[in-house]
């Protein structure tokens, strides 16, 4: 098989990869840093072509030149994983963070890998790392400090996760998503109160933000207090989303918590249509046993065990029931 390039096309590529090496850590102007660009550049064309073992083995090559330079083992570990030798692409990787510790891309790829072999402890390690290296590089970026609150968040890392969605703060205060994980933030950690006043932070900075709307609405239903508010805000986020099935729980909630029981199974049974969900499951048997159908309790507290067995509150429902 012959391989063409259009010429104008091949000099830009080889233009932007050598401005790329040039600037990259640890590459050198010398004799050897020009043979380590050759095989490089000739690595990514075969790259481009799909040609994976012809790039693997210019990487190579690459690195019998300039062996440390952790953008080439990062490059080799990639061609590896295209080619299904994870052992092989996880060696590259880690030699590619000796080398560099501040690397994105080697800890991005091994997150991956790590991901793709179920081995969730390993990947959330690497995605944490290769989050917090984007962030000192580029500092501005907010996108970048989202993704590591979020993951934090995630994690249940909760002051990890407040601290950064500070720093976005700082850099841009009126960022409705910041101020609505905040709110998330301090709710997990049952601070209430502030809480709600990040959710209300995050509505004045996007009144028809439908997450935060149906956040505070679900705060106040909790809470006891301005149901009022609650039932509009949350009728809102349904005029966004009209088939969130979190929303129209919210909205049955409601429903049970004002006494309006028909109204409410209504809008639960909808809901759990829509969204499997434990917390729905709940909420219907609830609703059911206060109209009166014990059974229709126990079905819905049972789909919840099923989701959730350890959940003592709902197996005190059920045997309570079932006694």
């Amino acid at each position: 098989m012959t391989h063409k390039f259009e010429g104008s096309v091949r000099a830009v590529f080889f233009c932007l990869a050598a401005l790329i090496l040039m600037h990259a850590k640890g590459f050198a102007l010398d004799k050897r840093a020009s043979s380590a660009l050759s095989h490089y550049i000739m690595a990514g064309l075969y790259d481009q072509e799909g040609l994976v073992r012809d790039s693997i083995r210019e990487y190579k090559e690459a690195l019998k030149a300039d062996y440390k330079n952790a953008s080439i083992h990062s490059k080799l570990a990639s061609g590896y994983i295209k080619n299904k030798e994870f052992d092989k692409a996880i060696t590259e990787l880690n030699l590619a963070i000796s080398l560099d510790p501040e690397t994105v891309e080697a800890h991005a790829l091994l997150a991956l890998l790590y991901s793709s072999q179920n081995k969730i402890e390993e990947a959330s390690r690497e995605y944490e790392i290769a989050l917090s290296n984007a962030s000192k590089l580029e500092p501005g970026n907010i996108e970048i400090y989202k993704s590591l609150g979020s993951f934090y968040l995630q994690q249940k890392k909760f002051k990890d996760a407040e601290r950064t969605f500070r720093m976005i703060l700082e850099l841009s205060p009126k960022d409705a998503q910041a101020h609505f994980y905040l709110g998330n933030i301090y709710d997990e950690l049952k601070d209430r109160r502030q809480a709600e006043k990040e959710l209300q932070a995050a509505l004045a900075a996007q009144p028809d933000y439908a997450l935060a709307l149906n956040y505070l609405g679900y705060l106040y239903i909790e809470e006891n207090k301005n149901l009022d508010t609650a039932e509009a805000m949350i009728k809102k986020a349904l005029e966004i989303e009209p088939d969130n099935g979190a929303y129209v729980d919210s909205l049955g909630w409601l429903y049970f918590k004002q006494g309006k029981l028909e109204e409410a199974v209504k809008e639960l049974e909808r809901a759990s249509l829509l969204l499997e969900d434990p917390v729905i499951y709940d909420h219907l048997g609830d609703a059911y046993l206060k109209m009166g159908n014990a059974e229709k309790a126990r079905i819905n507290w049972q789909k919840f065990l099923n989701l959730e067995p350890g959940q003592d509150k709902v197996k005190a429902k059920l045997e309570s029931i079932n006694k």
